[in-house]
């Protein structure tokens, strides 16, 4: 199997991370490319497509993909809501020469820097404060209250995890999040 180095971004819902991953694979598109994971919610509001943002699956697949033992990580991450990412989509990304970048949840995150080990940068995208956290869920119009009342009570837990990473970035201006992130980034990919 051909290996090669990820970079895992790890943060609470809304923290900016998705927003941060796709300006690196936009920025650097030869060299890295986006490990798209497996889940088993539904696309929301007809703006996701199955195998670009997820591989949208059933829950009876999801869980025989985990019997046949083809996902280095997967999570439960609420009732009946599971995300995981598929060995093959790594070998895919290794296959293309490129540094796999995931955005995943912070337990993913640090189930996949365990994994690879010093192939991997795992970086934490901090948001300011759980008051800033809460407006951006808000804006997104994509949460009932219950399910924001879940994230921003997760989110303060994972913010306790923090520390599991090899960096964490701020994201309180975000065109300074970006610099931040492609320079730290540069020096990962550049280093042996």
């Amino acid at each position: 199997m051909k290996q090669g180095k990820a970079i895992i971004f790890s943060a609470p819902s809304g923290s900016g991370k998705t927003t941060i991953a796709q300006h690196l694979l936009s920025h650097f598109p030869s060299k890295v490319g986006f490990s798209i994971s497996a889940c088993t919610r539904e696309k929301r509001g007809g703006r996701e497509e199955n195998g670009k943002d997820y591989y949208f699956l059933g829950i009876d697949e999801f869980t025989k993909k985990i019997e046949n033992q083809e996902f280095i990580e997967w999570e439960e991450v609420y009732p009946g809501g599971y995300y995981g990412t598929l060995k093959a989509e790594v070998q895919r990304l290794w296959d293309n020469d490129k540094a796999i970048v995931f955005d995943v949840d912070v337990k993913g995150g640090i189930n996949l820097k365990k994994y690879f080990g010093d192939k991997a940068l795992s970086i934490f995208v901090k948001i300011p404060s759980l008051d800033i956290l809460e407006e951006r869920l808000r804006s997104r119009g994509t949460e009932s209250e219950e399910s924001l009342k879940k994230r921003l009570f997760k989110a303060q837990f994972e913010l306790s995890f923090q520390d599991k990473f090899d960096i964490v970035v701020v994201n309180e201006d975000l065109a300074k999040a970006l610099v931040e992130v492609e320079n730290i980034v540069m020096r990962f990919l550049n280093a042996d």
